[in-house]
């Protein structure tokens, strides 16, 4: 039995990969094991959204994955324009998954994380101190890895989820999806392309690299996920969706599932965690599932770093399921609406429902408030009562008066204060805090003081003028969130 973990991760997806950065970023001793063997072109997402790229900024590494792809600030879908949003990243990037899982796995290893492919999670069993999980190594040998804490990552068929015995509630949205990377012969002018007509949905979406990703659905030719899928089958449904097929050929993979939209009642039990589609799992629709999996990585990778460095007291593990069990939901019911709204109207009301869409979407406070929400800038977790009013709110990316931006100072996945220039606490909370807080002062001016979480929300923020007032709440907001400090004594 090896008891080397601090963290153990099943699951090498995206959720699993940012998460084992974080932890070995803040020194954290942790495992991933993957059963794949081979880094695997059959994957579903390719947008990755406006706060999923702010927090890879926050990592260093949107640049990187910015390179691989098209940046679109149409969200074709919906013809939603994303080019105001209030973020560096006005726009949805279309890249392959594979491309994500990339710069993730590379950023994890180069901060030490230990990745094993060929390791297959076989059950688990938990004690007061810890969590032993029974896996099958690449060699076939069976072992025991024990571990502080086991955040189960594996998708949507979890085994760490059902070896928790917790439900899967939920329904198939949509049965008998195709998907495919294909050439074009005679390639959109602009797109992406989407088209529905009831009985069938397309939408063709271009890597950037002469590869398109097309995804189709027939009414009248649902099929169980084994049965076999050909091009001619995908081109047909592409001609009635989209008026062509755009001369599709050579596919490099072909593919058939049913989307499902499921959610766990809980995120936590005692040591264990679910993350991404482990915990929930929605339609295709918005491209939010593969965003609100990463996300939900970013929320705990810090928090369970600062309990096990002493920083924090276990109580903190319990709000992750808080703050991101509400977000799975509201996803949940956004992309499912999305999709049934384009599947399912009548026929005798398909004429009606695109007017209407078409209306209500150019009104400027619905696209702002839609584009908002499907690229994740809106979320905001619960503050507690009395709280300043940006408590739990995204924390925008200000420039510093040392010429970085905020979610550069985030890099070193510490808290960040934001606070008007004052020497002297500068020093305190450098000599008190400065394993767990770095003090930065805005470039501009400001009235207020901001304690930004390494997940770039905002965990205190106060418009106190005085002075002495203000270094008395900053440090105990310091307090409350970082611990004591190594020089509170």
């Amino acid at each position: 039995m090896s008891s080397d973990n601090q963290v153990l991760i099943v699951g090498a997806g995206p959720s699993g990969l940012l998460l084992a950065g974080d932890l070995a970023e803040a020194g954290v001793r942790c495992t991933v094991i993957e059963r794949r063997t081979q880094e695997s072109q059959l994957t579903r997402a390719f947008a990755v959204h406006a706060r999923t790229m702010e927090q890879l900024d926050a990592r260093g590494v949107a640049d990187q994955l910015l390179a691989t792809g098209i940046r679109n600030p149409v969200l074709q879908f919906l013809q939603i324009d994303l080019s105001r949003l209030p973020t560096r990243y006005p726009h949805v990037l279309v890249t392959p998954q594979y491309h994500t899982e990339q710069v993730l796995r590379a950023r994890a290893l180069s901060r030490g994380a230990d990745i094993r492919e060929g390791w297959e999670a076989l059950g688990l069993a938990q004690d007061a101190t810890g969590v032993d999980v029974r896996v099958r190594a690449a060699d076939g040998s069976s072992r025991t890895l024990r571990a502080a804490y086991v955040v189960g990552a594996d998708g949507r068929s979890s085994l760490v989820r059902r070896s928790l015995g917790l439900p899967f509630p939920g329904r198939s949205a949509v049965r008998s999806m195709m998907l495919a990377d294909v050439r074009l012969a005679d390639p959109p002018k602009k797109p992406p392309t989407v088209g529905a007509v009831g009985d069938a949905f397309a939408i063709l979406v271009p890597f950037g690299d002469g590869w398109f990703r097309i995804m189709a659905w027939n009414r009248r030719h649902e099929m169980p996920d084994s049965a076999p899928v050909d091009l001619e089958e995908i081109r047909a449904v592409a001609r009635r969706a989209l008026g062509s097929d755009f001369g599709m050929h050579d596919p490099r993979w072909i593919s058939r599932f049913h989307s499902d939209e499921r959610q766990a009642p809980h995120y936590r039990v005692g040591r264990v965690f679910l993350v991404g589609d482990a915990a929930h799992v929605h339609s295709p629709a918005g491209g939010m599932g593969m965003n609100t999996s990463i996300q939900d990585s970013a929320n705990l990778g810090w928090k369970l770093a600062a309990v096990l460095h002493g920083h924090a007291r276990e109580a903190l593990l319990d709000t992750y399921e808080a703050e991101r069990h509400p977000v799975g939901r509201r996803v949940l019911r956004l992309s499912g609406a999305l999709l049934r709204g384009v599947l399912t109207t009548p026929r005798a009301f398909r004429g009606f429902r695109d007017i209407t869409a078409r209306t209500v979407l150019r009104l400027p406070p619905v696209a702002r408030r839609l584009g908002r929400a499907m690229s994740g800038i809106d979320i905001a977790y619960g503050a507690p009562a009395g709280a300043h009013p940006l408590t739990g709110k995204r924390a925008p990316d200000v420039l510093l008066s040392d010429g970085r931006r905020l979610y550069e100072a985030l890099r070193g996945r510490r808290f960040v204060l934001v606070t008007p220039a004052d020497a002297a606490l500068s020093s305190s909370v450098t000599e008190v805090w400065a394993d767990a807080v770095e003090c930065v002062t805005p470039a501009g001016l400001t009235s207020k003081s901001v304690l930004v979480r390494p997940d770039a929300y905002i965990a205190w923020a106060s418009s106190e003028q005085s002075p002495h007032r203000r270094a008395e709440q900053i440090r105990q907001a310091l307090a409350g969130h970082c611990g004591e400090g190594a020089g509170a004594a």
